[in-house]
């Protein structure tokens, strides 16, 4: 009994991850087609097959839909964070979870994503601020490396910096500077970012607490 009632729990969880894939496919789709701001929900759910109660279910507006990559990337970065061995600092674990990430299969979906973002003004608002919340985990961790309090400066000056970096990166414009799509490539992209904050965190390390 317990064997069929796991299966079914199992057959109704991939069946909502279905359903949440094919929103977000759906809706990027037509953010694409028609613009973010001119597609509605009710397109949405129209185009998917699916009422607008059942995308609420699923994402509580249109912008966490285009968003929705974002969460589960918290998520593992906040885990990685919390869970890295004794005497390996936050940059080390951070440049190791961008080298583990697959960036040779990156989908057409993450590059459709991103066009929409660095088109628009407010949503590139929107996205610094979901960016802001990775900086504060960066910043807490790097605080734990040197001992600092919470609201001292200086984790935050390396962590804005290593997601400035990173941003420009992934922005690089395909016709002048590929972007980097593998392991290696990326490795060296981000390794000579990661040594110069390491060099500035050292540094800031030696100085006083500064707080604001």
């Amino acid at each position: 009994m317990l064997g069929l009632m796991d299966r079914e729990a199992g057959l109704r969880e991939r069946k909502k991850q279905r359903t949440r894939e094919t929103i977000a496919r759906v809706a990027l789709d037509l953010f694409v087609e028609r613009g973010y701001h001119a597609t509605t929900l009710a397109d949405i759910a129209e185009a998917a097959d699916v009422s607008t109660r059942t995308i609420f279910a699923y994402y509580p507006g249109k912008e966490d839909i285009l968003f929705c990559e974002f969460p589960a990337l918290l998520d593992a970065v906040a885990l990685t964070l919390r869970e890295r061995p004794t005497g390996k600092d936050a940059l080390e674990t951070i440049r190791d979870f961008i080298l583990a990430i697959p960036h040779a299969e990156k989908d057409e979906l993450h590059e459709q994503r991103q066009k929409i973002v660095e088109g628009d003004a407010t949503l590139r608002s929107h996205m610094r601020a979901r960016m802001a919340q990775l900086q504060d985990l960066v910043a807490a961790a790097v605080a734990e490396d040197i001992g600092a309090d919470a609201d001292d400066l200086r984790p935050h000056v390396v962590a804005a910096s290593l997601i400035a970096a990173f941003e420009v990166l992934s922005e690089r414009d395909p016709g002048t500077t590929p972007k980097p799509r593998n392991a290696e490539e990326v490795a060296a992209a981000i390794d000579p970012v990661i040594a110069f904050l390491r060099g500035g965190l050292e540094a800031l390390a030696r100085q006083p607490a500064t707080t604001g």
